[in-house]
């Protein structure tokens, strides 16, 4: 790919910039038919490692008793809720790990890296002896396992979103770097899909004896897919910028791009937990708060997530034509207008149709951020350490924000100040609309390549 390697080496946004006679060569049908391969085999891992993430927690009802052999299956399912935020809080050390391993190494290998960890995570989790055959270390094995998977999904994001915004073409570069929310999303979707299919064909028993591990062996197949697709990709930093000095340091991020980190650690903030809010944790706000019955709940979030998925490459063109940071100011402005009216009416709903316009609505606003996220951050950091501050101020701000949110919802609700918790992400939201008015309204990175 002649224009690849150089996509990594640019300067500023690629939807506000004058011209030039660089920018201006068109790509050749064959360069279009590569960069489009490398952003389906890139985001096609992305898939994978979100399915396999997620499968866990949909799972987690039927495997509980075999590792946790409470009486009492509240308890079973704390432990294992303990155990998917451990798999969470791993996600800032996976973000500078594969950070690091991308800007000094390849994004190439990162993303190898990755999914192979993830691909081994899964499988230890679907041939895990149970508590009765092997005693504790039984859930300690589960635990490790949980852990190599938050490492490798922490690692997952920066990488991912750093390749994908080099390797798309200029003038549509938010378009194509839609399709890692478009992955991540169906990752989730799928992980959903094929429960669903199993509760059809197994009864409970058959489940929570053996069922349970089918998604995670079919999470570990599709890794190895993508591993071989993966395995194709060609490198987007060059030679020169992967022996810069500093490359991939932290020394380097804090020391000359710590405006940058913050400044994308502040919008991640607000952003991760407006979506966190409006997608994890609404099937329980809707059976909790509106009063819906389990199986409504879940068939609303279905279709609204489904959408919501369809909607990222739209808002990724819209980003090409308006700019990320108008993008940004909309996400951040509608999102602090819409939040406690939508939650509120929610709240109260009474028809599963009305829930499902005011979750997609929501979600609508979400998708200004969440269809840029990797670019917007990208352009704001030099090829040499932009994984490390792509996935890092992405890791941290998710952990802590995003992380959180099902639990001060739940907080909040327990000690009857639900309603604190709409002000909380509305909050969050001025201070997302407060720092995006900081983006340049020229990136910085990311404007040039060859």
């Amino acid at each position: 790919m002649t224009a690849i390697a150089s996509a990594a080496a640019g300067a500023s946004s690629p939807d506000a910039a004058p011209a030039t006679a660089n920018n201006n060569t068109p790509y050749t049908f064959e360069e279009k038919r590569k960069r489009i391969f490398a952003i389906f085999a890139a985001s096609s891992g992305n898939l994978v490692e979100w399915f396999d993430f997620y499968v866990y927690a949909f799972c987690a009802i039927y495997f509980a008793p075999a590792f946790f052999p409470k009486s009492d299956p509240t308890v079973q399912l704390l432990n294992t809720a303990g155990v998917f935020a451990a798999g969470f809080l791993m996600r800032p050390i996976g973000g500078w790990l594969f950070g690091r391993i991308a800007d000094r190494k390849g994004r190439k290998t990162s993303m190898v890296t990755s999914v192979v960890m993830m691909c081994v995570g899964s499988l230890v989790i679907a041939c895990l002896p149970t508590y009765a055959q092997i005693g504790a270390a039984a859930p300690a094995l589960l635990l490790l396992a949980r852990l190599l998977q938050g490492l490798s999904v922490g690692g997952e994001y920066g990488t991912t979103a750093t390749y994908m915004s080099e390797v798309a073409m200029r003038g549509q570069r938010g378009f194509f770097s839609s399709f890692q929310y478009v992955t991540l999303i169906g990752g989730q979707l799928l992980a959903v899909v094929v429960v669903v299919v199993l509760q059809q064909v197994l009864d409970e028993a058959e489940l929570k004896a053996w069922g349970w591990r089918i998604p995670f062996v079919l999470g570990a197949v599709a890794a190895v897919v993508a591993l071989m697709l993966r395995r194709t990709l060609t490198e987007t930093a060059s030679n020169k910028t992967r022996a810069a000095k500093g490359a991939g340091t932290m020394r380097e991020l804090f020391t000359h791009h710590k405006r940058a980190f913050f400044v994308v650690l502040g919008y991640t903030a607000g952003g991760s937990l407006i979506f966190y809010t409006f997608t994890t944790y609404m099937q329980k706000y809707l059976v909790n708060s509106a009063g819906m019955s389990i199986k409504t709940a879940s068939n609303v979030m279905t279709a609204c997530l489904f959408i919501y998925m369809c909607m990222q490459p739209l808002f990724g063109a819209l980003s090409d034509r308006i700019g990320r940071r108008s993008n940004m100011l909309l996400f951040g402005a509608l999102g602090a207008l819409m939040t406690v009216p939508v939650l509120s009416n929610l709240q109260n709903v009474g028809s599963p149709l009305v829930a499902g316009a005011l979750i997609t609505l929501a979600l609508a606003v979400v998708s200004f951020y969440t269809s840029i996220s990797g670019i917007v951050k990208a352009e704001m950091f030099p090829p040499e350490i932009r994984a490390l501050g792509v996935g890092l101020s992405y890791a941290v701000g998710n952990a802590i924000f995003g992380g959180s949110a099902e639990y001060v919802a739940l907080g909040l609700k327990s000690i009857g100040h639900e309603s604190y918790f709409y002000w909380y992400v509305t909050a969050m939201m001025v201070v997302a609309f407060t720092v995006s008015l900081l983006l340049p309204k020229q990136a910085s990175y990311l404007h040039h390549d060859k």
